[in-house]
């Protein structure tokens, strides 16, 4: 019978080290971010200007006042992006599949979309916001919606569309032409290949750039208050503008900070799942 094995004196040694110096690393950035953030309170709160600044973007009293408001505001940012999002998912996956087209035949489908993309993601959205919300309703189109809110929603969809649309096809392009042709050696058309072997390994591929372009969504959706829509940040300067305090857009800011933070957190670990599951391949 073999006896079991015991770490010797100088593995001890060793791994009694090791743990004190993780401590004292633990120890030495818990002092450090205490410091620095210690420093920057001091610095703004001990500034000539801050009694001024406090009363007029950090008063409890009209942080109160406004939150109703605000929050009945946020709730039409958070259905625009709820709505906007999935129709977004859906135009830069069939943009990208069209530029991404080979046959001469879809040549003029290749053309528009790149057309597409050139110029949507050439205007700033907030000037597409803007110009559909003020423009298109003006047109009296019969059949659809001519409120300013459905056009600034369809400016962000379009926008974000164009930028969606890149990063699905830079997750095309990134599989390896091997896999195409394995698919074709097994008798699979164009069509079955995009489906069952492209597509979910681009997705898969370009999920973190993708969220990372939802967390810029969520926040952009405050561009419809440019265009007279009541969502939080216009009712945030409506109360501004009548109280003289800035401080429901500090509230606002808040309330994007919630909404975003866990996607954002949702997306790094989503990276570092992928980067080590790289690594394992790579072994």
């Amino acid at each position: 019978m073999t006896e079991a094995w015991t770490p010797s004196p100088r593995e001890l040694a060793r791994r009694r080290q090791r743990r004190l110096r993780r401590l004292g690393s633990v120890a030495l950035a818990t002092v450090l971010t205490v410091l620095v953030f210690a420093v920057i309170t001091a610095a703004v709160t001990l500034s000539p200007g801050w009694p001024r600044v406090r009363e007029l973007f950090f008063s409890e009293f009209h942080a109160r006042e406004s939150f109703p408001a605000v929050r009945d505001g946020f709730a039409v940012n958070v259905k625009l992006f709820l709505i906007c999002e999935p129709v977004i998912l859906v135009l830069g996956l069939a943009v990208a599949l069209a530029r991404s087209a080979r046959s001469a035949w879809l040549v003029p489908v290749r053309l528009l979309a790149a057309l597409y993309t050139d110029v949507f993601r050439g205007i700033p959205t907030i000037l597409l916001v803007v110009l559909l919300a003020f423009g298109m309703p003006a047109l009296q189109l019969q059949g659809i919606p001519n409120s300013a809110l459905f056009w600034a929603g369809v400016a962000l969809v379009l926008s974000y569309g164009a930028y969606v649309a890149e990063v699905f096809r830079a997750g095309i392009d990134s599989i390896h032409p091997s896999q195409v042709a394995s698919a074709e050696a097994l008798a699979l058309s164009r069509t079955q290949t995009l489906r069952h072997v492209v597509v979910p390994q681009a997705v898969r591929r370009v999920l973190p750039p993708l969220l990372n372009d939802f967390v810029s969504l969520q926040k952009d959706t405050a561009l419809v208050a440019a265009a007279g829509i009541l969502d939080a940040v216009f009712a945030a300067r409506d109360y501004g503008n009548y109280q003289f305090n800035y401080t429901p857009l500090v509230v606002v800011a808040c309330f994007f900070i919630v909404m975003t933070v866990p996607l954002a957190r949702f997306t790094d670990w989503l990276q570092r799942r992928y980067a080590e599951r790289e690594r394992a391949g790579a072994r």
